[in-house]
């Protein structure tokens, strides 16, 4: 069965990236921050290029268990994020390892690895505090060891419709969005916002180490 019960992709892409934001902000090597440091880099640049991309889109990807008529199992479980996040470790160690490639525009293998693991982590929680009026109600967390499906109760986001294209149905998922950008742009703003002072932070910092003072 297909679920309508469920939040819209663009509250999941809001997520991931607010996830991958907040990720890439956890405290590590100095080193690893340098392919962010460009004081003048573009607005693309600072909100983390094309792997923020990714990060919304990994976000998304759970739901593409609709087509199998298996929603809200294997691809909403704890055991799919950590493949995730091995998997995103393992494909950017193979990218930064080949003949020619730098580490320009990638940072550490294990900070891609969180946030590309946070990023798809949080489609199980947004699930989790959504409404689900269909049976069976949530998601199967701890597939395949529990068959169990959770679900928070919270109901914090609103449902959407999936199963018929019609004006109602156009207007129930309009308003599910309208939700979604309210709950999240506060906080992708609050990040953005820390962002910034951080990479700038870490830009002078860099300056002065590159330029030590004659």
């Amino acid at each position: 069965m297909v679920k309508q019960d469920m939040s819209s992709p663009l509250g999941h892409a809001y997520a991931g990236v607010a996830a991958a934001w907040a990720a890439d902000l956890v405290p590590g090597p100095q080193g690893s921050r340098d392919c962010r440091l460009a004081s003048a880099a573009s607005f693309f640049r600072r909100a983390g290029g094309t792997l923020t991309l990714i990060c919304a889109g990994l976000a998304v990807l759970p739901d593409l268990d609709l087509a199998l008529q298996a929603h809200r199992s294997a691809s909403h479980s704890i055991i799919a994020v950590l493949i995730i996040t091995i998997l995103s470790g393992a494909v950017t160690a193979w990218v930064t390892r080949r003949p020619g490639v730098g580490r320009t525009g990638l940072c550490s293998v294990a900070r891609v690895a969180l946030m590309c693991g946070a990023a798809y982590g949080t489609h199980l929680l947004v699930d989790w505090l959504a409404v689900d009026l269909t049976p069976p109600y949530g998601i199967q967390l701890f597939w395949p060891f529990s068959p169990t499906f959770y679900l928070s109760g919270v109901n914090l986001f609103p449902r959407t419709e999936r199963r018929e294209f019609a004006w109602w149905a156009i207007r129930i998922n309009l308003i599910t969005m309208a939700w979604e950008t309210a709950i999240f742009a506060p906080i992708l703003v609050l990040l953005w916002m820390v962002r910034e002072k951080t990479l700038s932070r870490l830009a002078a910092q860099m300056s002065g180490r590159h330029h030590p003072p004659q």
